[in-house]
């Protein structure tokens, strides 16, 4: 990635930092000048709060971005220097700049730790059980799911479900709750017949209770707060962040959601009353914050779910958001939150997952 890629003007929208920050593999973008003298910061995090407060992502980035940055001179540099500042400071990425404060270079997290190294810190390390729905009849990704239960189509060498598993025990997870139905002795031999360094719960539903209804089954087994997740769905959340806001905020409930960036793919027509034409709009592109399926949930949540009952989460959480309960959402980008319950989708995530092995 060059370095033209992370730099960005504080005149650039929200929105468009939001977008870049989707493309790089990093998480931190340099605002600079029209000489590549260097600002500031913006993180993902930085425009996460932004969001929480209710701000548009129309506008600039001037009021958001982070003005004291840590960065390295030139003539200082030394990769056991970043690393130093890696740690100290737990970031992302560091700039190289010149005399004239210029950015010339960067260095990032992974070009001073490189995999076959053991990571000095863990980014996020939780403890909390993780409850995956994964009872569905999966009928997006028919004729596989005829012969198949959608947690064990195959992704490269993995299931689908074991992808998930792994995205949370990398954040120091254990102990998981899966909830099944459709072909859920297929589901259950499988994980007695595979080696695992991680304690596997299985739930049998008598009917399709949904998405929440299944949760009322675990209620004497979770004496704690819990992550709830779809059995499609990854999300590359720091969920050690996610715990603590929930907590922080005293909420009931939190989505993790993400935000999504759509193009028409035509020319919109705006017209008044009689269809005189005002304007044509080509290929707007408009920004939306979606439910990824994954959710922090507290124990006493499950007290207004009814029992052998059929209850999707949103029907929890209009009954939650009536009684006076908070419902938080937390933001992820579009690039953390990847969909594999439906082919198209899986497609791309195969191809996603092919190409960093080969990388």
């Amino acid at each position: 990635m060059s370095l033209k890629d992370i730099l960005i003007y504080e005149s650039d929208s929200t929105k468009e930092a939001l977008k870049r920050l989707d493309k790089t593999a990093v998480k931190a973008l340099l605002v600079v000048d029209q000489s590549k003298k260097l600002l500031g910061a913006i993180s993902d995090g930085d425009i996460r709060r932004h969001i929480l407060k209710g701000e548009s992502l129309e506008g600039d980035i001037g009021e958001i971005y982070n003005r004291t940055p840590v960065c390295i001179q030139k003539d200082k540099f030394s990769m056991e220097r970043a690393k130093e500042l890696f740690l100290k400071y737990k970031i992302e990425l560091i700039p190289v700049i010149d005399g004239e404060h210029r950015v010339i270079e960067y260095v990032t997290w992974d070009q001073s730790f490189p995999r076959t190294e053991q990571p000095p810190y863990k980014k996020s390390q939780i403890s909390v059980p993780v409850v995956i729905m994964a009872g569905g009849k999966g009928s997006r990704m028919e004729p596989f799911t005829k012969i198949l239960p959608k947690p064990l189509i195959p992704i490269g060498e993995k299931t689908i479900i074991e992808m998930i598993i792994d995205e949370f025990k990398q954040q120091g997870a254990e102990k998981f709750y899966l909830t099944l139905n459709h072909k859920s002795e297929m589901i259950k031999a499988y994980f007695e017949g595979i080696e695992k360094d991680y304690e596997v719960n299985f739930i049998k539903e008598k009917d399709f209770y949904g998405t929440a209804g299944s949760l009322k089954l675990i209620e004497k087994k979770i004496s704690e707060t819990f992550i709830v997740s779809n059995c499609d769905i990854i999300v590359k959340a720091n969920f050690e962040n996610v715990l603590a806001l929930h907590e922080e905020q005293n909420a009931s409930l939190t989505i993790i959601s993400s935000v999504q960036h759509y193009e028409i793919p035509y020319g919109v027509i705006n017209f008044k009353d009689g269809g005189e034409v005002v304007n044509i709009q080509e290929k707007p592109e408009y920004t939306f914050t979606i439910n990824t399926g994954v959710y922090i949930l507290n124990k006493d949540v499950l007290e207004f779910i009814p029992a052998d009952t059929h209850m999707d989460m949103t029907d929890l959480i209009k009954i939650l958001t009536e009684k006076g309960k908070k419902v938080l959402t937390y933001p992820v980008n579009e690039k953390e939150y990847l969909d594999i319950g439906q082919w198209k989708e899986y497609k791309k995530v195969t191809q996603h997952f092919h190409e960093q092995e080969t990388n």
